[in-house]
């Protein structure tokens, strides 16, 4: 049987090292499940795990993956893309979908993730956020599903209290609706609202998990969020340039780590409750991120500069905030992340090393 990750040893290991770890899949057993953003980064990691527990674990799960383009779909999955326990079809979210087969668990996953995008297309960023939440979450009732994760994100907090030692689920901060940029963290608050509303209204039993920023081994050597930047600059022993002072903090999780937190949330996770999912002390400023990539990954180290346009809004940069998340709401459950920043950057540098950079 095709491996997951064809030509990506790293992130194969990675999906295998979820699919052979302490969780439990059992629960699972020849379950189906349907991932909407299977093309992206999380949806994707989570598909290709669940393909790995077939094929070492001989789970027997059956996954249904609604794409936008069946030829992306093929040219990110490669021969994985034709294994007989997956079936992706085209599909549009933002209509209402029909689908006559049982589904047990749903997690959905995609979304608009390009800022640039939020600030040129934010109407539609709206529309896909929502009108695909509403359809997903019609869809699980319809079909009384066991367990449905939708993948909020940390953007959903706003701009919390700077006085906050920790901030909890329940911390949320201020998103001002007269700003474009704000159509991303309004219509995830929206959406989350959606999964409680449903499960308040007809007991689905869905629940929200706030994403902080997620990365390692899986992140596309396409991908252009700043800790790609970062890393690349770093293994090309480039100085790494930013374009705000970097005085905002950001919280990171692994990709694999993520991967195990949604699988768990599916079968743990409170029906209505939104759960945020960040590593242990990877809360660090911009600036002091850039420094752990420069110092990880290139020896010296590569300077940092400073290089702030006058219109920032135009690349849809979020306003900063200086939160360190609080995941012990999640940990209850059982769940432990594994990699720190250093780590993360690490692995993702040696996956992007299989991707020929």
């Amino acid at each position: 049987m095709q491996k997951e990750c064809p030509g990506r040893k790293t992130f194969q290991k990675s999906v295998e090292e979820i699919a052979k770890g302490a969780f439990d899949f059992e629960a699972f057993r020849n379950a189906t499940f349907l991932v909407t953003g299977a093309t992206g980064l999380i949806g994707g990691a989570l598909v290709r795990a669940l393909l790995a527990a077939n094929r070492l674990r001989g789970l027997g799960a059956r996954i249904l993956a609604p794409v936008r383009s069946l030829e992306k779909a093929k040219s990110v999955y490669g021969e994985a893309f034709y294994r007989k326990e997956i079936r992706f079809f085209e599909c549009d979210l933002n209509v209402p979908l029909e689908i006559f087969e049982p589904i047990d668990y749903i997690v959905h996953a995609a979304s608009v993730t390009q800022s640039k995008i939020f600030v040129t297309k934010p109407v539609e960023t709206i529309e896909a956020a929502v009108l695909s939440t509403m359809n997903v979450l019609a869809l699980a009732k319809e079909k009384s599903v066991r367990g449905m994760v939708y993948l909020s994100s940390m953007e959903a907090f706003g701009v919390t209290d700077p006085k906050l030692e920790f901030v909890t689920e329940k911390d949320l901060g201020f998103v001002d609706p007269a700003s474009v940029r704000s159509c991303y963290p309004e219509s995830k608050r929206m959406c989350e609202n959606l999964c409680a509303a449903y499960a308040h209204e007809y007991a689905v039993p869905v629940c929200a998990a706030r994403l902080a920023q997620t990365f390692g081994a899986g992140v596309s050597k396409e991908d252009t969020r700043a800790f790609m930047q970062f890393a690349k600059s770093a293994m090309k022993g480039e100085s790494i340039v930013l374009h705000t002072k970097g005085e905002s903090v950001g919280n990171y999780v692994a990709l694999k780590d993520a991967v195990n937190a949604i699988l768990l949330l599916l079968i743990k996770g409170e029906r209505g409750e939104a759960y945020t999912v960040a590593g242990d002390n990877t809360a660090h400023p911009i600036k002091e991120t850039a420094k752990i990539a420069a110092e990880t990954l290139s020896d010296p180290p590569v300077s940092i500069i400073f290089d702030i346009p006058e219109d920032a809004m135009k690349y849809g940069y979020a306003p900063d905030v200086k939160m360190h998340l609080f995941n012990c709401k999640l940990c209850s459950l059982g769940w432990r992340p594994t990699m720190g920043l250093k780590d993360m950057f690490a692995e993702l540098a040696e996956d992007l090393k299989d991707q020929g950079i």
